[in-house]
This record gives structure tokens, sequence and C-alpha cells, in this order.
């Protein structure tokens, strides 16, 4: 069974730093894109970064040049670098991948439970 588990998120200082991690696991085949995304209360959910397997990334306009996102193909692992943080960071962060497991034919978008970032001014 393949569970996406994060962890790091915590209550921050504007202008602070974290870093989240997602640690997939289960019976892979193949692991390809990885992405962070948020929801703020009341909002819909919105990408933050995605990162492929050959490290080719993409950010949120409102993220650009404050979060870096990368991955560990050997730990199965994704990072988001959070850093000059806002109050309007502030959303349960959620790590998605999508990936090939040995008992399916094809690739599926799984979903870890989301992980709190609370940014306060």
């Amino acid at each position: 069974q393949v569970q996406l588990v994060e962890s790091g998120g915590a209550l921050v200082q504007a202008g602070g730093s974290l870093r989240l991690s997602c640690v997939v696991s289960g019976n892979i085949f193949r692991l390809n894109a990885m992405g962070w995304y948020r929801q703020a209360p009341g909002k819909q959910r919105e990408l933050v970064a995605t990162i492929t397997n050959d490290d080719s990334t993409n950010y949120a306009a409102s993220v650009k040049g404050r979060f870096t996102i990368s991955r560990d193909n050997a730990k199965k692992t994704v990072y988001l670098q959070m850093s000059a943080l806002k109050p309007d960071d502030t959303a349960v962060y959620y790590c998605n991948a999508d990936l090939r497991s040995f008992d399916l034919a094809r690739s599926y978008a799984y979903w870890g439970q989301g992980t709190q970032v609370t940014v306060s001014s």
C-alpha cells in the first residue's frame, strides 16, 4: 500500500524558515513527478511547487525565489525549503506524487495527509 507522510510543519514567525519533508513508501515500481500543494482556510488547494524525476522544477509565482523544492530518489523523499515566510503562506501543505506501484498497470496520483504551516506576523 502506497503512503505519503509529510513532516516539518510548525508555527513560525514572519521572515522565518521551515523545511517540509514527504516520504513515500510502499511497493513502488516507478516514482514520477512529485510536488507540494497548499490549502488555506476557505480557499481552494493550490500548487506550490513541482519537481520531475529529472529535477525540472516549477513554482507558483507567489513563492518563487523564496521556496525551493528538491528530491532524493534513493530515499523516496521530496523536500520543500521555505524561507522569508509570510502570513499568507499559512496553510495545510500537502505532498503529491505521481507513481506506479508494482500491482497496477499505470501511474496514479497519491496525496499525503497534510502538515500545518502557520506564519505569525
